[in-house]
């Protein structure tokens, strides 16, 4: 008998005969009649290579957590200082406006943290990408920063009974933040729901899933969290439209998290359920029916106002970080990528489309 180097490579021999070549011989168990090749290898299921992830996870930080948050405070209290300035409500328009600038302050800053460096987000307005969330984004901010900035610096002034050395910029200065407040209140819908946008048009499984919804939830989340801070700071006597927004957010908040969880691929939708993503945004549910029910029937008294807003600023800022985690966790697991990219494939195939690259894998 000859040998090979390769005979270590071969099967192991179990003893069988093998048919002759032309011969009729019986069925070989499993199904096999001889008149075609056997498979070599059972099917198997697919999970990843080595079970290592097949997605990338994003490499960010609890900086962008934070900058999902404070990046909704400063957009709802952008529109709260308006509304402030529309209705003759001085000092909520005030509080809000110091808010605002405050809040984008420190959204910015976690922001270059995660960057790592400043000049790093100065370089991403050298030029503006209408498809990147993350150009407009940028300029979004930026712009409402600007607009902020003007408006609280007035008010900066009011309160320091107008001893800032700005001798005839003062004139222009009252001239303006009147404006100023108008355009920060255009850029504030916008910065509070970019940063869902962002997320939704990575790959990450559970973001991605949640793209036509997610919006919807960080807007309502925004109107919470700076509803909640409003009632903090402000008197109740000129709170009635931080109430109202409060009320309104919590009613939107709850429903969006329901149709986005609806809507959503069931596996997908997991990490918003279980571990700590789960936890957070089950808290987050609590918090804002309690800090809602509270300021619909005692948001006229001051300590339940306060109580209440601090659980609405809690019940925002959970929702932000627990769809935050919950999008990292799956991108760690592959089969959070895998098991709903096999029920999408199954699902085009089912409506009869079977000749397009995404079902041939051409």
């Amino acid at each position: 008998m000859s040998t090979s180097e390769f005979d270590s490579l071969r099967p192991p021999d179990d003893g069988r005969r093998r048919r002759k070549r032309g011969g009729k011989g019986k069925r070989r168990p499993g199904g096999g009649d001889g008149a075609r090749e056997m498979p070599m290898v059972p099917d198997v299921e697919f999970s990843s290579y080595y079970g290592r992830p097949v997605v990338k996870p994003a490499p960010w930080g609890h900086e962008v957590g934070a900058y999902l948050f404070l990046g909704g405070v400063a957009a709802g209290s952008g529109l709260l200082a308006a509304g402030g300035q529309l209705t003759g409500r001085a000092i909520l328009r005030r509080n809000a406006r110091l808010s605002a600038l405050v809040a984008v302050t420190l959204s910015a800053a976690a922001l270059v943290a995660d960057l790592g460096r400043p000049e790093r987000f100065v370089n991403m307005l050298r030029t503006i990408k209408l498809t990147s969330p993350m150009s407009l984004g940028s300029w979004i901010l930026s712009a409402f920063s600007a607009a902020t900035g003007v408006a609280a610096a007035s008010e900066i002034d009011r309160i320091m009974g107008e001893r800032l050395p700005l001798g005839p910029l003062r004139l222009v200065l009252r001239a303006v933040e009147g404006p100023a407040g108008i355009g920060a209140a255009l850029f504030a819908p916008p910065l509070g729901v970019y940063t869902a946008v962002l997320l939704a048009d990575t790959a990450t499984p559970t973001w991605n899933a949640a793209h036509e919804d997610l919006p919807f939830v960080f807007v309502s989340s925004a109107s919470l969290a700076a509803s909640g801070l409003a009632m903090i700071t402000t008197p109740v006597s000129e709170t009635g439209p931080a109430r109202r927004l409060a009320v309104l957010g919590v009613v939107g908040d709850l429903v969006a998290m329901k149709v986005m969880e609806r809507r959503m691929d069931p596996v997908a939708a997991e990490p918003l359920h279980h571990g700590g993503p789960g936890r957070m945004l089950q808290w987050s549910e609590r918090l804002a029916v309690a800090g809602g029910l509270g300021t619909l029937f005692g948001g006229h008294r001051r300590g339940v106002a306060v109580t209440s807003g601090f659980a609405l600023m809690a019940a925002s800022a959970l929702t932000r970080f627990g769809v935050f985690e919950a999008g990292l966790e799956s991108a760690r697991d592959p089969r959070y990528t895998i098991e709903p990219q096999k029920r999408r494939l199954a699902a085009r195939r089912a409506a009869g489309i079977t000749d397009d690259s995404i079902t041939t894998g051409q």
